[in-house]
């Protein structure tokens, strides 16, 4: 068997050396920061490099896509590219061959700023920081309320991988409220591991382990529990009025039995 090809932390630091030196002599780029754990000093064997790349005021962004995008195949083995935007903000993420991911985003002039604490500006001037946006409970919960009436369809359908789906949305969006309630981040899933190990064991408890519908059933009673303790602690007029109606979607699967 071929050796699998996989970065190494001292390959991924000379990489991100290579890409900060380019950015200095790019007299398209004017400043350029760290994001992600870099900006915190919080590496690990698995962390990528996540640049912020702020243009100059009379840089063509088509261009200087252009030319990044060639140096990451060129220089750097890159596989794949993909794009994200961000309002103005264009992030492209690039895979390398040896399984690394390398994120440039790129910054309209006079825009580049931490967005939360995850920023460490590497050259050029930052405009004062602005706060993440804060998640709205309710936002939460109508989408975890939404997913269960799919759930709830899916099931009664058998089409079980779809009911699967559904519920893991649900899912999540529960998490996504307890999270909030610790005060730690919900985005992609990664403040999920900070919760405390009883929150943690009641979400593991909302797993379904198979797609049998008994199993599935359990799993999404459970699940609309989570959903209505979090609704009590995020809005309990909400929780007051909606018990009923989302304990009877959960209980009205029982007539299909």
């Amino acid at each position: 068997m071929d050796d699998v090809l996989v970065f190494t932390s001292q390959k991924r630091e000379q990489i991100r050396g290579e890409l900060v030196a380019a950015a200095k002599a790019d007299s398209r780029i004017g400043g350029a920061a760290h994001l992600g754990s870099a900006a915190l000093g919080q590496l690990d064997r698995w962390s990528d490099i996540d640049l912020a790349l702020c243009l100059a005021p009379d840089a063509d962004l088509k261009q200087v896509l252009v030319d990044w995008t060639t140096r990451l195949y060129r220089d750097h083995a890159a596989v794949a590219n993909y794009d994200v935007r961000r309002g103005d903000i264009l992030y492209r993420v690039f895979l390398l061959d040896n399984t690394l991911q390398v994120d440039l985003s790129f910054w309209p002039s006079n825009e580049l700023r931490a967005v939360g604490a995850k920023f460490s500006l590497i050259f050029g001037a930052a405009e004062e920081p602005i706060s993440p946006p804060v998640p709205d409970s309710k936002d939460m919960i109508g989408m975890a309320w939404l997913y269960a009436l799919h759930v709830r369809s899916s099931i009664a359908r058998s089409r079980l991988l779809q009911a699967e789906y559904m519920l893991s949305g649900m899912r999540d969006n529960v998490l996504a409220l307890m999270c909030k309630r610790r005060g730690v981040t919900a985005v992609q899933g990664r403040g999920f591991d900070d919760l405390t190990e009883e929150e943690k064991a009641r979400a593991a408890e909302c797993l379904a382990h198979s797609l049998e519908p008994v199993e599935l059933k359990r799993a999404f009673r459970l699940t609309m529990g989570a959903l209505l303790e979090e609704m009590r602690c995020a809005d309990s007029g909400l929780a007051t009025k909606l018990e009923g109606t989302l304990n009877s979607i959960v209980n009205c699967l029982a007539l299909t039995e």
